[in-house]
């Protein structure tokens, strides 16, 4: 029977290696949360929808401050509802709040009068189907859509943001 001497330097290295191991892992994992974060399309009517916009311009159209369009055609905003996993992420990227915040905020400006409430919808085919029949109708989604009625804004010269 062959005997296995402990060695405490054997110990340290393999302590080690997991520590890096562990580091990495992590990163990686940060990484990968990071990008995921950052796949959000915002989608248009062909008619009356900038084909190209800066962030913050889609994030004060997001946000109730800009009415109209350049064209003259009534912003209409198209979301999916905050209780979806693409609503929770719309309401933390664009607005910085939680989903119920977004609800309240656009509840506060509707009955202020100050601005028109987004639709909201509970799939994505019915986000789409809305901006591709409304000129001047915008949303948010987390793909380009392939319908030939709905434009891909490109959001300071990017597809996604």
């Amino acid at each position: 029977m062959k005997t296995i001497q402990y060695s405490p330097q054997q110990s340290k290295s393999g302590k080690s290696a997991f520590r890096l191991f562990l580091i990495v892992f992590f990163f990686s994992l940060t990484f990968l949360a990071q990008s995921q974060d950052k796949n959000l399309v915002a989608i248009g009517n062909v008619t009356g929808v900038p084909a190209t916009m800066k962030l913050s311009e889609l994030k004060a159209v997001m946000m109730g401050e800009q009415q109209r369009w350049k064209s003259g055609n009534r912003v209409l905003i198209a979301l999916m509802k905050t209780t979806t996993p693409l609503g929770k992420q719309v309401a933390e990227q664009i607005y910085d709040m939680t989903g119920d915040g977004v609800n309240k905020y656009w509840l506060a400006l509707v009955f202020q009068g100050k601005a028109q409430a987004p639709n909201f919808f509970s799939s994505v085919a019915e986000l789409e189907n809305f901006v591709a029949q409304n000129p001047g109708a915008i949303g948010i989604l987390n793909k380009a859509s392939n319908s030939e009625d709905i434009k891909t804004i490109l959001i300071d010269g990017q597809k996604t943001f």
